[in-house]
């Protein structure tokens, strides 16, 4: 039997308002591609009726594929389940809100048989609110400049992968995961395609603020080492500026008659201390829980039903 030529991974979390609307767009458009494909959704513990619809698309459809992880893992591991049992020669990941909208296929695809490994959607628009648009927009330039690794400024998950690429990912060790990262880490030949990323479908958005935050700290902590750095230089300068002080205040007493009031100076000086050790050993711990993180050699997801792949069960 032939296998797939294309594969799609959609992470799934509590998207029954979006699911129809999804399957009739994404099939429309991967029918006309005249190759086999696979539509592989990973449900990331939905408490709606997401399974329910998958394995009812299913019933008519073969190239629909289940993969139901045992709870709600985040949407970067359900994005590496995806990838991890993705059959397809071309592996594609988008979202399953429609904001990454399926007729930019077609684009990915002429990309990669051109010749390029990674294909990857750049927002030009986002139609989103002006905080939240503004916040990723400084994210992605923050982190442009932190990393030694250049990962595209405004690029989400939303992109088609050579097996090659897919292969050299699902090998990656590494527990806390940052996809769009690891793409631009394996390199080979990349380019970036123009989109517009329009507004949910259905249903309120799944990414709160908190996982927001979280993905962006991943994104900073797994790629760029820059924060240990400026522990270090704010501790150095700090010290130096401590001391400069201490020969002030000292050659005050010993040449002047002057006098440096004590306790609102005081005080002031052990708060600012106090908040640079509380900042430092912030960063540092944050660097400790990701390598805690990855000792404990926990599996990245779970499943708990796989339905239409190789290894069911």
């Amino acid at each position: 039997m032939v296998g797939p030529v294309f594969s799609v991974v959609l992470p799934v979390y509590n998207e029954q308002e979006n699911l129809p609307e999804l399957y009739r767009r994404l099939t429309a458009v991967m029918q006309g591609l005249a190759q086999p494909y696979e539509l592989v959704f990973v449900d990331d513990g939905s408490r709606d009726d997401s399974v329910k619809m998958i394995k009812d698309l299913r019933a008519g459809d073969e190239a629909v594929k289940l993969v139901a992880l045992s709870r709600n893992f985040g949407h970067q591991p359900a994005v590496s389940a995806g990838l991890a049992l993705a059959a397809g020669q071309a592996v594609i990941v988008m979202d399953s809100d429609l904001q990454d909208s399926p007729d930019v296929i077609p684009m990915f695809v002429q990309k990669w048989r051109e010749g390029y490994q990674v294909v990857y959607a750049i927002r030009q628009t986002r139609h989103e609110g002006m905080l939240k648009n503004f916040a990723y927009r400084l994210f992605y330039r923050i982190l442009k400049h932190l990393s030694e690794t250049e990962i595209p400024v405004d690029s989400g998950d939303f992109s088609l992968m050579d097996r090659r690429v897919v292969d050299l990912i699902n090998r990656l060790p590494e527990k806390t995961r940052y996809i769009r990262g690891l793409r631009a880490w394996v390199g080979f030949k990349q380019t970036g395609v123009l989109v517009d990323r329009p507004s949910r479908h259905a249903g309120a958005p799944k990414y709160t603020l908190y996982r927001l935050i979280l993905l962006a700290l991943s994104g900073v902590i797994s790629f760029s080492v820059i924060p240990l750095r400026f522990a270090t230089g704010l501790g150095v300068l700090v010290s130096f500026l401590s001391f400069a002080s201490i020969i002030v205040i000292v050659a005050i007493r010993l040449f002047t008659t002057l006098s440096i009031p004590g306790f609102a100076a005081t005080a002031s000086i052990l708060l600012f201390l106090g908040g640079v050790q509380l900042l430092t050993v912030g960063i540092l711990g944050e660097y400790v829980g990701r390598i805690f993180d990855e000792v404990k050699g926990r599996p990245l997801f779970i499943v708990s039903e796989a339905l239409g792949l190789a290894n069911d069960r």
